[in-house]
């Protein structure tokens, strides 16, 4: 189905770049339908343009005619004026696609033409390997088979979670921000191992491998955590000393305290967002 819709991005930086990367690696879409637009970046477009072969055009000269889904993607606070444009330009048909932070369906349904169908989306930085948690939450009027091409769509960045537009913000706490908490695991990691006479880049290895086949172990078993963990630990052996030290310095509330502020933020950035656009 997505070989034969034209999808359009206003925006070209980074997230819709990794969209895009997405889609022609996974051969969803063929570059020729892809049009990308911004503001006043023109060397941003020929990059674009040269390095994936999509269309690029200035935005007075977007197509809209021609649009099945309108990504957007520029900055949130550029959200009130886009709305306000392209409400003349779209028809019912049409979805609108946004991956701007803390702008709700409601904020742009009110703001779009009666009836507009409009999904919101969340994917993370792994996105750029196509290996992103994405979140994916429906407007009021999105049609079945529009969310099932748009989730396609999405699965080009990796894994996509339909959600409740309501668990967004702890949909942020966890996945949204959660691959800094990793990186910062890892750093950690490869601190100490340099400490001790490591290899910095080997330490940085090794860290990363643990990390990313401990992940695979929970895609791909059956076991919860816990049991994976049980499954490890010998009694007085160096994991249950590894373990033992982590809850004696609270790693377990450190990390829970972690997604709940990512999460309160998130809905304050929402929330300042919406007042200020208003």
């Amino acid at each position: 189905m997505l070989k034969h819709k034209t999808i359009a991005f206003l925006g070209a930086g980074n997230m819709a770049e990794a969209m895009i990367s997405g889609m022609i690696q996974t051969g969803k879409v063929p570059a020729k339908q892809i049009i990308v637009t911004n503001r006043c970046n023109q060397n941003r477009l020929n990059l674009m343009k040269e390095k994936y072969g999509v269309k690029a055009v200035p935005m007075n000269e977007l197509p809209y005619e021609e649009i099945d889904f309108l990504i957007l993607a520029m900055k949130p606070k550029g959200a009130e004026e886009t709305l306000s444009t392209v409400k003349s330009l779209l028809n019912s048909k049409q979805v609108v696609i946004s991956v701007l932070a803390g702008i709700t369906t409601s904020y742009m349904e009110e703001r779009l033409n009666p009836g507009q169908e409009v999904i919101r989306v969340m994917p993370n930085t792994s996105s750029m390997i196509q290996e992103s948690a994405t979140a994916m939450s429906l407007g009021t009027y999105a049609k079945d088979q529009n969310a099932e091409d748009v989730k396609e769509l999405l699965e080009c960045m990796g894994k996509v979670y339909v959600i409740e537009e309501d668990q967004m913000d702890i949909f942020t706490g966890i996945a949204g921000s959660g691959p800094a908490y990793f990186y910062y695991l890892m750093e950690q990691m490869e601190k100490i191992g340099k400490v001790s006479g490591m290899d910095n880049e080997m330490a940085r290895k090794i860290a990363a491998q643990t990390v990313y086949g401990a992940a695979k172990m929970i895609m791909e078993k059956e076991e919860t955590p816990a049991e994976l963990i049980d499954n490890i630990v010998s009694p007085n052996g160096t994991t249950a000393a590894g373990l033992e030290a982590l809850k004696k310095h609270n790693g377990g509330e450190a990390i829970s305290q972690a997604v709940n502020n990512a999460a309160k933020r998130s809905k304050e950035i929402s929330e300042e967002l919406e007042g200020v656009l208003v």
